[in-house]
């Protein structure tokens, strides 16, 4: 089931989160955070936004969201999306599930244009988003440092109707 993500999922978004920053270059964030981070971005995002998770007997097994792409006015209707599966459900359809959710929920807040930043190598991610409809709109070689190597990033973006 998809749903609105709520305070009560913090805890699980957390696990899920946390392992992909210490596992992954898929997070460029280097630390794992705490709780009241995932409380904050949840009630955050939902608010303009959305923040879905993807819950199966009380399980977060993924979630989905979507936030503001840069901070000037004139990008207000361009957002930046992120999802995450849980490594032990990925390859059952939910990454494509929670992302379906999302485009449609910002296509109904009349966003204009959804960007994926992927890291490079992350080819589950690029097909996913692919699958989508999303098309790569820019590369960027060795932006980004993590566990001592250089990693790129890509750009994928979606024109919503």
């Amino acid at each position: 089931m998809i749903r609105h993500a709520t305070a009560d999922d913090a805890p699980q978004i957390k696990s899920i989160y946390n392992k992909f920053i210490r596992e992954t270059t898929i997070s460029f964030d280097m630390k794992p955070h705490r709780l009241p981070y995932y409380v904050n971005a949840i009630r955050k995002a939902d608010i303009a936004h959305a923040y879905l998770v993807d819950v199966e007997d009380n399980i977060v097994r993924g979630y989905a969201y979507a936030h503001q792409w840069k901070s000037r006015e004139g990008y207000r209707k361009t957002c930046e999306t992120s999802v995450y599966v849980a490594p032990q459900y990925q390859h059952k359809g939910i990454g494509t599930a929670l992302m379906q959710s999302l485009i449609q929920e910002m296509q109904q807040r009349q966003y204009k244009v959804l960007i994926a930043c992927i890291t490079g190598g992350n080819q589950p991610s690029i097909a996913l988003h692919e699958k989508l409809g999303f098309r790569q709109a820019s590369h960027f070689h060795s932006v980004g440092r993590k566990f001592d190597q250089w990693i790129d990033v890509v750009d994928y973006e979606l024109l919503l109707q």
